[in-house]
């Protein structure tokens, strides 16, 4: 099933994105709006990113990904042949395509959303939606009027040099705009007289493609709940060693009351680590730098890790420790998820990081779900 969307008509959407594009390579900025051989993009400092390409008068698509978002739906069922699918497969296999919009038939088009989905492409296009948004943007770097000049010329591709330095005449910077630049951007834009926005050919749908049956976070979550559901496996206890002796001696000397109590709830792996605050967790000094304590711990912690590890049984993942003034308590877990470790629905153990756990132990000392951690789970059976 489809739904329509309510968007601009494709070459206003291409105008105002090339406008914005040739105006920050002025700037000095020219990633954050682009335009290349293969249409426009977007990128965003924290790796969310927009791209737009258009193919003919009738049709284009639109797509991205919003990084703090999970999508958790196929976005190209029912989508049409000519999209880029060599593009896009990877990417919805990858779990990194949050929205796919096509235009085609004189309307915008998607695959219709459950109740709630959040698709991110507002927030990545949102300069783009209106010709009042477009001019609000490039009002950020000069007179309100010259942008509404710069916008209206974009429109007719009659940009001239005048236009950027009208626009961005304000701009106090130790280096000046660069108005050449900026015509070269516009050039590749269509935005100049004589030239031509760049267009790609029409794609070709596989005969067969992965499709996600879980997002990753839907995976991780798989995973953890089996996690918290699993037994610990049977297997000798870990040698003595002096590493448990050190750790012990500073966490006594960290207890938070001065009476030899405290606790340590941590998770490592060969690469992570984290800890949380138990019920008497170390203290600071107020004369030590900031994450002194922690970066100590971390320290420990692994050495300790290291000294009970085994080749045929496996390293533990959870670590609780509770020291009093004259003795230890020391629980592992090298095969669960502990009821002691809260679990926040967000985060926890990255499942490559619990193969290689897995992979470091003979298969009888593998719990069950580390058939949960094959990614191929994720998506449905071709």
């Amino acid at each position: 099933m489809l739904s329509n969307v309510d968007l601009p008509a494709p070459g206003l959407l291409w105008t105002r994105w090339a406008t914005l594009s040739a105006t920050y390579a002025a700037l000095g900025r020219p990633g954050i709006w682009a335009v290349d051989d293969l249409g426009a993009g977007r990128q965003d400092e924290d790796g969310s990113w927009a791209r737009f390409a258009l193919l003919d008068g009738r049709r284009a698509v639109l797509w991205g990904h919003r990084r703090d978002l999970d999508p958790s739906l196929d976005l190209l069922t029912g989508a049409p042949d000519w999209l880029p699918w060599d593009t896009l497969s990877p990417l919805a296999e990858r779990d990194r395509l949050g929205f796919v919009i096509w235009r085609e038939s004189g309307r915008w088009s998607r695959v219709r959303y459950p109740d709630g989905f959040t698709d991110g492409m507002t927030d990545m296009t949102g300069p783009l939606l209106t010709a009042e948004s477009t001019v609000v943007a490039l009002s950020r770097f000069g007179p309100r009027q010259a942008a509404e000049k710069l916008l209206a010329a974009a429109v007719r591709a009659e940009i001239t040099a005048g236009h950027f330095t009208d626009l961005l005449t304000e701009i106090l910077t130790d280096t000046p705009p660069d108005v050449d630049a900026a015509l070269d951007g516009a050039r590749r834009g269509g935005l100049l007289p004589g030239s031509a926005a760049p267009r790609i050919r029409p794609g070709r749908r596989p005969p067969m493609r992965r499709i996600r049956q879980l997002s990753q976070g839907e995976h991780d979550r798989l995973v953890w709940s089996a996690m918290q559901d699993a037994p610990e496996l049977s297997r000798p206890a870990p040698p003595t060693t002096g590493e448990l002796d050190t750790l012990v001696g500073w966490l006594q000397d960290r207890a938070p009351h001065g009476d030899g109590r405290c606790s340590l709830l941590a998770y490592a792996d060969a690469t992570s680590f984290s800890a949380q605050p138990g019920e008497n967790p170390p203290a600071d000094r107020p004369d030590e730098e900031r994450y002194a304590a922690f970066r100590r711990l971390t320290e420990l912690v692994r050495a300790l890790r290291r000294a009970e590890s085994d080749p045929r049984y496996g390293r533990w993942l959870f670590l609780r420790v509770e020291t009093s003034a004259t003795g230890v308590n020391v629980e592992r877990r090298y095969d669960s998820w502990p009821t002691w470790w809260h679990d926040d629905g967000v985060s926890g153990p990255w499942r490559t990081n619990l193969q290689e756990e897995m992979d470091g132990r003979l298969p009888a000392y593998r719990p069950s779900w580390v058939t949960l951690l094959d990614p191929s789970i994720a998506y449905r059976p071709l």
